[in-house]
């Protein structure tokens, strides 16, 4: 597939080694397309890198653990110095994966750890390196369980409402800084949490056809400062619809829903 000229070309993903972080890598990867990737699986993120290097890019793989403030600052801002960045995205996230036994105090720290503290470790460096610029494009992904907190998942819930929350303020406080900040809430991909799920999930989506859905919104909001991409619009919908209902009635429909892991 040709890229649009538009694209950048100094892109930085965590969490590339598996689901929408390695869709992501593989959209993105072309002929004069720079990608800091990083995982924590060493195995996968290599392969993702290799994969990536077949269709042109210049990848170059960490193995690295977002919640590691210092690292993560060190590695964003050493790239940057070589590829000044573009697009950064903080992908990096995981649930429990025991939607039927509910999450463990220890698997709630660990998800808020991780989708939360990772996405800080990773957008203030970038913020850092982006702001004397005064450009540059952040990404954070969060889910629609943002708008219909999950009973099943309710620290994976609340670390998504979190970034949410989070990325679309800092849109705002961010403009006069040149800096676009997106967030977006997918609805079921293919990755490894999913792969937990042994429910039906309505519209479920390969992760390069979100790749590429994520690509394309991306490229059209970077000139309108694009706040938000949510999608399918029908589980979208779907979403936003229990979501402002009033919380009696939405617990109601949210415990019959399945519990996702």
């Amino acid at each position: 597939m040709t890229k649009s000229r538009t694209e950048p070309k100094s892109i930085l993903i965590t969490g590339a080694s598996s689901g929408i972080g390695e869709a992501l890598a593989l959209q993105y990867a072309a002929p004069g397309v720079v990608l800091a990737l990083s995982g924590r699986d060493k195995a996968r993120l290599q392969d993702v890198g290799k994969r990536c290097q077949a269709l042109g890019a210049d990848a170059q793989p960490t193995v690295l653990d977002v919640t590691q403030t210092d690292k993560m600052r060190a590695w964003i801002k050493a790239f940057d110095r070589a590829h000044p960045l573009d697009l950064v995205i903080a992908n990096a996230g995981i649930s429990a994966g025991s939607g039927h036994t509910g999450e463990s105090e220890t698997q709630a720290r660990a998800i808020f750890d991780i989708n939360l503290g990772g996405v800080i470790n990773t957008i203030w460096p970038a913020i850092d390196v982006m702001k004397p610029r005064k450009s540059g494009h952040i990404v954070v992904i969060s889910s629609l369980a943002a708008f219909t907190p999950l009973p099943g998942a309710p620290a994976y819930s609340a670390s998504k409402v979190a970034v949410k929350a989070y990325a679309e303020s800092l849109n705002g406080a961010l403009k006069d800084d040149g800096i676009t900040v997106t967030c977006i809430c997918p609805g079921f991909i293919e990755s490894r949490i999913t792969d937990k799920n042994d429910f039906p999930m309505p519209l479920f989506m390969s992760g390069a056809k979100a790749a590429r859905i994520i690509q394309q919104g991306l490229n059209k909001g970077r000139a309108n400062n694009r706040i938000s991409l949510i999608f399918p619009w029908p589980m979208a919908a779907v979403s936003w619809f229990i979501g402002v209902l009033p919380p009696c009635f939405r617990r109601w429909i949210l415990l019959k829903a399945p519990q996702k892991g």
